[in-house]
């Protein structure tokens, strides 16, 4: 993206910071990560820095004041290291190619640091996401506070600085849902490439079998092959009973005909993520007891989409697929009618979480369980009931708005247990699917894989 886009968002914050009384913001970026002995894992930049920067070298700091001055530290430039290590931008290259007001050398931070909060009113900063950051921001603060003496004022609060910055990262301008779509796209092209791989494997009667592993690497080398340049989380890739796991990993286990493969991957795209789960018959045919619970979850989908727009509540999407796959419990046999009742005898008893334990979305953006407060801001908790009738605080939820994104994933796994049809024992089905709320109503972003019964199997026929 253009350098403005960052300048703008930092412009943005300043504005925030001079509206709420002044001060200076600070915000490092992620750290490196040790493997093992002398290896690290592979570097991943902090979220919140990247989206005010662009920038993803490590050791990186921000700084923005209320009157909209920028500082970045950077690593110095370093021939030697950069002949190992790769290519570093340096403080004299910075600002030109960032768009910031001054640039440091990291190994300056400790001197400036304390420069930079003198006499501001306030310092702001994310809490509780980098380990060690207050202490380092009381250090600088003990620094200030030595000169007071000498005329120098040290600021009198510390605010959170997440919440600025969640409430920008709520919603997404045109270049971010560009990286959204694409990046959907080539999470979908993945789904796709491993259900016909497990369907040709099973075909040609490969020795052994296919394994979950197989398929998560056919999703990893079509992230590749398109450009991603990470998983945006590790991939779900679960057969059979595995899929009643929720964060299940893949493993070894093989793929075989008569069961389901439950996928749960997406691919990151310069930093921002996709979120798809499609589940779907190892060898491309639904049996009647897989085809019966897998409509009624696509249903539960279908039905949280028409809810997904302007106006409704984030937990709108979730009441109205939990209601659809109530009614095909109670239809199916999962719940006995005669013991739980009706449809809301049994939301309101929450026996339903026998079989749906997890909410229908979560916000997605550069993280694929994405910042943003779930509740409506401004609002005043009040006094509900729980499943178990007990008293709760809840605020009201947040009111879906344009440039929103969140995924919509209805479920169902069934394990086995008295009194549950065993046709259904080990059956793990979830949908999921990202959505941008529009003007209108909601874009779903990963529809580039199937999703109806009928047209998976027509794909790993082919």
């Amino acid at each position: 993206m253009s350098i403005s886009i960052y300048k703008k968002r930092r412009a943005a914050v300043a504005r925030a910071l001079k509206a709420a009384g002044g001060g200076v913001a600070l915000l490092p970026t992620a750290p490196e990560l040790p493997r093992n002995r002398d290896s690290d894992f592979p570097y991943r930049h902090d979220s919140y820095f990247y989206y005010l920067t662009g920038f993803d070298e490590p050791q990186g700091w921000l700084a923005i004041d209320h009157h909209g001055r920028t500082a970045l530290f950077c690593r110095p430039k370093d021939l030697e290291r950069e002949i190992w290590d790769g290519f570093r931008m340096g403080p004299k290259a910075a600002p030109a190619a960032l768009g910031v007001d001054a640039a440091f050398s990291v190994a300056q931070l400790d001197s400036k640091m304390p420069q930079l909060l003198e006499n501001q009113p306030a310092v702001w900063f994310p809490f509780a996401t980098h380990d060690g950051l207050l202490a380092q921001v009381d250090g600088w603060l003990g620094k200030v506070r030595a000169r007071v003496r000498m005329g120098a004022a040290c600021p009198e609060s510390l605010h959170d600085l997440c919440g600025i910055l969640d409430e920008m990262r709520m919603f997404k301008d045109s270049h971010e849902v560009a990286i959204l779509r694409r990046a959907g796209k080539i999470s979908a092209c993945a789904h796709v490439r491993a259900m016909q791989t497990s369907a040709a494997m099973l075909r040609d009667g490969i020795q052994g079998g296919p394994r979950e592993y197989h398929l998560e690497a056919e999703l990893l080398h079509e992230f590749r092959r398109h450009g991603s340049q990470y998983p945006a989380y590790t991939s779900i890739v679960a057969a059979g009973a595995n899929a009643c796991v929720l964060h299940y990993r893949a493993g070894n286990a093989e793929l075989k005909a008569g069961e389901l493969c439950l996928i749960d991957a997406g691919c990151e795209l310069d930093g921002y993520a996709s979120d798809i789960t499609r589940t779907f018959p190892a060898d491309g045919k639904f049996t009647p007891a897989q085809r019966t619970l897998y409509d009624i979850v696509l249903a539960a989908q279908d039905a949280a989409v028409k809810v997904t727009r302007p106006g409704k509540r984030f937990t709108d999407p979730h009441d109205a697929a939990t209601r659809v796959l109530v009614e095909g419990m109670l239809e199916t046999g999962l719940l006995a009618k005669d013991k739980h009742g009706k449809v809301d005898d049994v939301l309101a008893s929450g026996a339903y979480r026998q079989f749906y334990m997890h909410r229908t979305g979560h916000w997605m953006g550069m993280d694929v369980h994405d910042c943003g407060d779930y509740s409506e801001p401004g609002t005043k908790a009040r006094q509900e009931s729980d499943a178990q009738g007990q008293p709760v605080m809840r605020k009201p939820s947040r009111i879906l708005r344009p440039g929103m994104v969140t995924t919509i994933e209805p479920g169902l796994y069934v394990r086995p247990a008295k009194g549950v049809p065993k046709e259904f024992w080990n059956i793990g089905i979830r949908i999921e699917d990202d959505a941008l709320i529009t003007p209108k109503g909601c874009e779903l972003l990963t529809r580039g894989v199937p999703v109806k019964a009928d047209d998976i199997e027509a794909l790993m026929k082919g």
